[in-house]
């Protein structure tokens, strides 16, 4: 269980896990720094409390603990209670969620044969190196259905604290890992039974929904990065290219509005 610790100096050490994270140079989500995974706001601390994240504290306002209720009694770490003002103080800006809560990642992280293993639909992401979109794809992963996530070249961190408030916390839920060798690795997805469908507003690629009608047992969307899209060799490492149809004089949409399509059409049935 939680213990509860109130604490009023900004300058307290205990703090330093929560210190300066609008300073680019320090924050401490960053993959060359201590690598920590940062939770925002009630709702995502506790999906971060309930995941496989090793959690070290929190930090927030008496409010949003008292919030946070029984999700408190499954972990055994510090919770400490400040004021608003304090805590903008040491983390940099005035915090409207009013509690954060910090994690070290898993070692090792999981390895794409873990992801693959199991899963039904992967979406398979190609520079994708905004962490907004990055964010929103992996909550429309959790909302529809898909299995995992794989990386490849170009992609950012999911857990940067930015990605992880966005997803709402799905980010910690929906597994994901690196591909190492892109895009040739890409063929263990097909050893596996995975049809590789390239998203793609090319006029040659074929319609979503005739991906849809075919009903591949197993299948892999790739999506690329906001504008230039995936790349020649991304598109041709794929079974099949695959667009969403639109009106004429409109060829893209947001890379995590078209994820969000493409998983809904691709998705085994829901109960």
């Amino acid at each position: 269980m939680a213990e509860l610790i109130t604490i009023d100096d900004r300058e307290d050490p205990r703090l330093d896990d929560f210190r300066d994270l609008s300073t680019a140079d320090r924050r401490p989500d960053r993959p060359g720094g201590r690598g920590f995974v940062i939770a925002e706001g009630t709702v995502v601390v506790e999906r971060l409390l309930k995941s496989r994240y090793p959690v070290r504290s929190l930090l927030g306002v008496e409010r949003r603990f008292h919030e946070l209720g029984g999700d408190l009694d499954v972990v055994d770490v510090p919770g400490y209670v400040t004021s608003a003002e304090t805590m903008a103080d040491v983390v940099g800006f005035h915090l409207n969620r009013g509690i954060l809560a910090v994690a070290d990642r898993p070692v090792p992280p999981p390895t794409v044969e873990e992801v693959v293993d199991g899963a039904r639909v992967l979406a398979v992401l190609e520079g994708v190196g905004d962490h907004e979109n990055l964010g929103s794809l992996f909550r429309n992963a959790a909302a529809l259905g898909v299995d995992g996530v794989l990386l490849g070249a170009g992609c950012s961190d999911p857990l940067y604290r930015r990605s992880v408030r966005v997803s709402m916390g799905h980010v910690l839920r929906v597994p994901f890992a690196t591909i190492g060798s892109w895009p040739g690795d890409l063929e263990l997805l097909r050893e596996r039974g995975f049809r590789i469908a390239a998203l793609t507003p090319r006029a040659d690629s074929v319609s979503l929904r005739q991906l849809r009608d075919q009903t591949p047992e197993k299948v892999a969307l790739m999506l690329g990065a906001e504008g230039p899209g995936l790349t020649e060799a991304a598109i041709a490492a794929a079974d099949v290219a695959v667009r969403i149809p639109m009106p004429e004089g409109v060829d893209s949409l947001n890379v995590a509005t078209a994820g969000a399509i493409a998983f809904y059409e691709t998705r085994p049935p829901l109960s």
